[in-house]
């Protein structure tokens, strides 16, 4: 997502957000990954503070995949978030609230790159909520949907 290099007390650093989920972001520090929390009253172009205490902070290099995350630690099981893929608009959103999707069903179309691209539930369940609306513009990762049971 968004690239910084800074200096502390002499030592270099380059560091890289990877995702931001809410309040949890996943940086990583000189190639070492983490997960942080991150200020709640923080605006998105603000950098993530590293939680100090070490119960918050951990090494998460064999947990990352290919495949995106969706589900959140903070709300109830069996219910995930649809996120962006890549940067763009929002064409059209397929679904409202408390329609019941299948997996593959088409939910919103994102114009990205000069592209139309669907973006699909991952699962069955019902639509908790919808972030987005035609022609909104969103970011890699920015949630789109809630899908639950």
């Amino acid at each position: 997502m968004k690239k910084f290099k800074f200096t502390i007390s002499g030592n270099e650093y380059e560091a890289e957000i990877l995702n931001v989920d809410e309040n949890l972001a996943e940086v990583s520090i000189n190639g070492n990954v983490y997960q942080v929390e991150v200020d709640r009253n923080m605006e998105t172009t603000k950098t993530p503070r590293l939680v100090s205490a070490p119960t918050h902070i951990s090494n998460s290099n064999d947990s990352l995949s290919a495949t995106p995350k969706t589900a959140n630690p903070a709300v109830p099981k069996g219910t995930g978030n649809v996120k962006s893929p890549l940067p763009g608009v929002i064409l059209d959103v397929t679904v409202k609230e408390g329609d019941t999707v299948r997996a593959g069903q088409k939910l919103v179309m994102l114009e990205a790159m000069k592209m139309e691209n669907n973006i699909n539930a991952d699962r069955d369940g019902k639509v908790l909520s919808v972030k987005v609306s035609k022609g909104d513009s969103v970011m890699e990762g920015d949630v789109l949907l809630v899908i639950g049971d």
